[in-house]
């Protein structure tokens, strides 16, 4: 079931009508105790803690996948080029003891030298960064409404294919929070600016401009750059390493896709935007837990159809792998994308380099 499709009330179910206005009703105290809470803070009611090193926080305003985990990951290489030490604060939503969940463990892969935490507790996780790395840049990934934890910089990522999440907040719409809360925000990053038109990108950064003149404006695309999978022989996964497809060999192959994302249209665009055939597809919950029986099913779906591979993204990938490494009749595969800058990558660079450099924010 989409929940994007409910919410919008494209082909809703009757029991989701019968539901709507018991979640607007929610929504109405949703709303009020947000506001209420931003109001203490705004008002220093609520106090606010600061860590001796500088805080980026890397956000958003709405529930799902707006590409926080890739600007995460690009901003601390960005970082660590330039011989900064970072760590990166994570609350591992849905994490299980003793195993990373696929945003811990996409950070791990992709920031190899930085220490990642994983703390819910935002103040505690900087803290902790502190007292055990020797690290100068705290990285706080989804953490714009974590606002214990003060930060001198606040770039906010907003998916240009449902910016406002359908102008309601939770859980009748997905804003976490009034859209007028972006006047905290320092920058927006505009993700997956290629799969909206020109008129519609003018329109939001205009929206933008409107809440806060100030805000630095970037547009950025989720850029696909091939097909990886494990490596299996004699029913044994290779672990050190995977086999790759071009996205020219990519084009043209009939697929089985699933995902368990934020916003799962996005995934079905760039296949199709790829010249992917998909033959038929399988949407879980954002975050979805994988189980063996899953696996199970969705071979079993696969089992009849003509399709060349079961295609997935890298976070469901790193998930469900493993789990499927045996089944060799079919490939378990992930698009691995990445984020690419198509406007306003020198304005974010030069506003974290001001920010780091800046002195009169961080406690002495």
């Amino acid at each position: 079931m989409d929940i994007h499709r409910i919410i919008a009330g494209q082909d809703r179910p009757i029991t989701a009508k019968l539901a709507m206005p018991l979640l607007r009703f929610a929504s109405f105290f949703f709303s009020i105790g947000v506001r209420g809470r931003n109001f203490c803070y705004d008002k220093g009611w609520l106090k606010q803690h600061r860590v001796k090193v500088k805080v980026i926080c890397i956000g958003n305003v709405t529930t799902g996948g707006t590409g926080k985990t890739p600007l995460v990951i690009w901003v601390n290489n960005l970082l660590t080029s330039k011989g900064l030490r970072c760590a990166i604060l994570t609350r591992g939503y849905k994490s299980q003891k003793g195993k990373l969940s696929d945003e811990p463990a996409i950070l791990a892969k992709y920031c190899p030298d930085t220490k990642i935490i994983i703390e819910p507790d935002r103040v505690a996780g900087a803290s902790k960064a502190v007292e055990q790395t020797d690290a100068k840049v705290v990285i706080m990934d989804d953490g714009f409404q974590h606002r214990r934890l003060a930060r001198d910089l606040d770039i906010i990522t907003i998916d240009a294919t449902c910016p406002f999440g359908y102008g309601r907040m939770l859980p009748a719409g997905l804003l976490r929070e009034p859209v007028s809360a972006l006047i905290r925000a320092d920058a927006v990053v505009i993700t997956r600016s290629d799969q909206v038109s020109v008129s519609e990108l003018e329109q939001l950064e205009n929206k933008l401009k409107e809440i806060k003149p100030s805000i630095t404006i970037a547009r950025a695309v989720h850029a696909p750059l091939c097909v990886k999978m494990l490596r299996i022989k004699d029913s044994i996964v290779d672990q050190t390493g995977g086999l790759e497809i071009s996205l020219e060999e990519l084009r043209n192959k009939s697929i089985f896709a699933f995902c368990g994302i934020g916003n799962p249209k996005t995934f079905m665009i760039m296949l199709k935007q790829l010249g992917v055939s998909i033959v038929a597809s399988k949407i879980y919950g954002d975050h979805h837990h994988y189980t063996p029986a899953d696996i199970d099913d969705i071979y079993e779906e696969t089992r009849y159809l003509n399709v060349d591979m079961i295609l997935t993204t890298e976070k469901d990938w790193t998930k469900t792998a493993f789990m499927a490494g045996s089944k060799e009749n079919m490939p378990l595969a992930y698009l691995a994308v990445k984020l690419q800058f198509t406007k306003g990558q020198q304005q974010i660079i030069e506003l974290l380099e001001k920010t780091l450099s800046d002195k009169s924010k961080t406690v002495q």
